[in-house]
C-alpha cells in the first residue's frame, strides 16, 4: 500500500452523491485489489469527510457488499471488526457478514486507517416510529447487549471501555454547562445568550444532582463485575443503524461500540424518543423499557442507574454542544427556539420519572 495518511476533508455533495476525495477514491481501488472479487459497480453512500470516513456499495460477481473506510484508529477499529465477527459467528446475530481477503484477513490497512468489506443486507426498511415501531426497536436493543456479553476483542485491538467513566462524564457535563454560561456572557447581544443564562443554572444543579444520585448508586459495585460481564453499547443506536430486514431486526455500524453499562443506549434511546413526541409521556417510556427488559432483562440496581442517567439535563446538554465550536453563529433565533422547547419538555419529566421510579422494586 502508497504511503499515504487519510486527513479530513471537507463536506461536498452533488446531485449524483456523495464526493470523496480523488486520492481515496484511488485508495479504496488498490484495497479492492485484496480481495477475490470482480466489482461491476462502486457507489460512495455515506462519508464522514470530518472524520475521514466512507462507505461504499459495491456490486460484485459474489452479490452486493459494503465497503467501509473506518475513521477511528486502526487498534480501535480493531476493537469494532472483532465484535462484528464475535455476533455474526459466535452469537449468530443478525450483523453483516465480513468478508475476507485473498490471506483470510478480516481488514486492510491502507492510508493509517483500517478498510473491510461485508454482505449488503437488502432489504432492510426502518420500524415505524408509533410506539409499536419504538417498541421493536428496543427489545432489538435489549437482544443486542444481552448477546454482545462475553465479547473479547483480538489480542492487538484497543481495549474500548466507558465502563467506569460515568462519573467524569457527569462532572463534564456540569463543567461544560459553565462553558455555555460564559459563552452567552461573551455574546450577550446574541438572541439565544439570555434563554442560555435564564436556565444554565437549574440545569447545572440537575446535573450536580445526578451526580450525587450516581456516588450514592450501588454504580461501583456493579462495575467490578467487568467488561466481558456487561457487554458492548452500540453508542449510535436509533432507527438508522437496527432496521428491519430478512429474518427479522438487523443490526448495523457497529464501529463505535464500546464495553459499558449498556443500557445507557436505552437512555438515549428514551431522551431523543421524548424530544420527537414535545414532551415526556409515562406510558411511552415505561413500555420502551418494558420493551427492552423482555430481551434483556433490568435488575433493580441496573433500573436506578438508568433513572439516575435519565434525570441528567440530557437533551439540552447535547443541543449546545455545537455552540461551543461557533458561537458567532448558533446563538441564533432558532436555537434560541430550541432552548425554550427542551425547557417546557424537561418540567414534563419529572412527573413523569416519579411515576416510573419504582417500577423495578419488587
Amino acid at each position: 500500500m502508497k504511503k499515504i495518511v487519510i486527513e479530513p476533508w471537507e463536506k461536498l455533495e452533488d446531485r449524483d452523491g456523495f464526493i470523496i476525495p480523488d486520492y481515496i477514491e484511488a485508495l479504496a481501488q488498490e484495497v479492492l485489489k485484496n480481495y477475490d472479487l470482480h466489482v461491476k459497480s462502486f457507489q460512495a453512500v455515506a462519508t464522514k469527510p470530518e472524520q475521514g470516513g466512507a462507505i461504499w456499495k459495491i456490486e460484485t460477481n459474489l452479490g452486493p457488499k459494503s465497503l467501509k473506510l473506518l475513521h477511528r484508529r486502526p487498534t480501535r477499529s480493531l476493537f469494532s471488526l472483532g465484535a462484528q465477527r464475535y455476533l455474526d459467528e459466535v452469537k449468530l446475530a443478525r450483523v453483516p457478514s465480513i468478508f475476507q481477503t485473498k490471506n483470510g484477513q478480516d481488514y486492510i490497512e491502507a492510508g493509517g486507517k483500517l478498510w473491510f468489506i461485508a454482505k449488503w443486507i437488502e432489504p432492510l426498511e426502518p420500524v415505524s416510529k408509533d410506539l409499536e415501531g419504538t417498541k421493536k426497536l428496543c427489545y432489538a436493543l435489549g437482544e443486542f447487549h444481552r448477546l454482545t456479553k462475553g465479547y473479547v476483542p483480538p489480542n492487538k485491538a484497543e481495549i474500548a471501555s466507558r465502563l467506569s467513566k460515568w462519573p467524569k462524564k457527569y462532572g463534564k457535563m456540569i463543567t461544560k454547562i459553565d462553558w455555555f454560561r460564559h459563552i452567552a456572557e461573551a455574546y450577550n447581544d446574541m438572541p439565544a445568550s439570555p434563554y442560555i443564562l435564564d436556565v444554565v443554572d437549574t440545569f447545572q444543579d440537575q446535573a450536580r444532582q445526578s451526580l450525587l444520585r450516581l456516588e450514592q448508586s450501588n454504580y461501583l459495585d456493579l462495575i467490578k463485575k467487568g467488561n466481558e460481564y456487561w457487554g458492548l453499547a452500540h453508542q449510535d443506536y436509533g432507527w438508522s443503524n437496527c432496521q428491519m430486514g430478512p429474518g427479522g431486526m438487523w443490526f448495523i455500524d457497529l464501529d463505535g461500540v464500546a464495553y459499558d453499562l449498556a443500557i445507557r443506549d436505552l437512555r438515549k434511546l428514551i431522551s431523543g424518543k421524548m424530544l420527537d413526541l414535545y414532551k415526556w409521556d409515562v406510558t411511552w417510556v415505561r413500555e420502551m423499557i418494558k420493551a427492552y427488559d423482555k430481551a434483556n432483562p433490568i435488575t433493580p440496581e441496573l433500573y436506578e442507574i438508568l433513572m439516575i442517567d435519565l434525570s441528567l439535563p440530557n437533551e439540552f446538554y447535547r443541543q449546545m454542544n455545537e455552540v461551543i465550536y461557533q458561537p458567532d453563529l448558533l446563538l441564533n433565533e432558532e436555537t434560541a427556539q430550541l432552548i425554550k422547547t427542551i425547557v417546557d419538555i424537561d418540567q414534563s419529566k419529572w412527573n413523569t420519572l416519579k411515576e416510573i421510579q419504582s417500577d423495578w422494586r419488587k
